[in-house]
């Protein structure tokens, strides 16, 4: 099935969602349920085979998209498209990101091992950091034009409860063992959210970041205790808030999680 083919028409009054690295595991899941909520989606994939796979599978209002948020050329092509396509944005989920960038098969105590700060070599933290924190620094960015062009309009942050500082300094926590790279880069990414977030507060544009929880996903080796659906459903539930919701919040479906 070509993608293409299901882009609705630009005068279309259907709200129009970004997903990054949504081609599977809860972004894809975040995809499906927001275009059944009536979304037209962008499914963004840095490889656009995969993306053009996953975007098949959901049906007619979903679009692949190419996007590798490292890339900048990559980030601008997606934005101008967005606009030429639609002129405007109206839901932005940063969901794209890495837990581990070694040999795929290398087991999930291993991977933790390696992310300790104590052994993780400079060049993966500068690799992540690239990843999980600039990529949403410079998508949002591009994308702000498109966002401001959308009343109502939102962004929805995919963080991790095991990046809470709070949490990991408490001595009773037995996941803190785990606080290494990853981690950081979470911790990281909320700042970004929360900065985002009071910046466009004026503008009435929400920006709120999202713990979906332990999810199987190969982020984790599939060694999750939540379904992709579990994961996702506090991410769509927060997206389909729209802006009569606060802003600046980190929370779950338990609750508010600790910064």
């Amino acid at each position: 099935m070509n993608t293409e083919t299901t882009a609705p028409s630009p005068t279309t009054s259907q709200p129009v969602a970004l997903i990054s690295g949504a081609n599977r595991g809860i972004g894809l899941q975040v995809a499906k349920d927001l275009a059944a909520a009536g979304f037209t989606v962008f499914l963004g994939s840095r490889n656009e085979t995969s993306g053009r796979e996953a975007a098949a599978e959901i049906g007619a209002g979903t679009i692949a998209l190419q996007l590798d948020v490292t890339d900048q050329d990559s980030v601008i092509a997606a934005a101008e498209r967005i606009e030429s396509e639609f002129g405007r944005l109206d839901l932005l989920v940063n969901n794209a990101g890495v837990s581990f960038l070694g040999d795929r098969s290398t087991p999930l105590p291993e991977r933790a091992r390696s992310g300790l700060l104590t052994n993780a070599p400079l060049e993966s933290v500068r690799d992540m950091y690239e990843i999980n924190v600039f990529g949403v620094i410079a998508l949002t960015q591009a994308l702000l034009p498109l966002l401001r062009s959308a009343p109502g309009s939102r962004v929805v942050n995919v963080g991790s409860g095991g990046g809470s500082l709070a949490a990991n300094a408490d001595p009773e926590n037995p996941h803190r063992r785990m606080f290494g790279l990853y981690s950081v880069t979470k911790t990281a990414l909320h700042a970004v959210s929360l900065a985002f977030a009071t910046a466009l507060e004026p503008e009435g544009i929400p920006v709120n970041t999202v713990d979906p929880g332990m999810t199987s996903t190969a982020l984790n080796d599939f060694q999750g205790t939540k379904t992709v659906e579990q994961g996702a459903a506090h991410i769509v539930a927060v997206a389909l808030r729209g802006t009569d919701g606060p802003t600046g919040t980190f929370t779950s479906d338990e609750g508010t999680v600790p910064w």
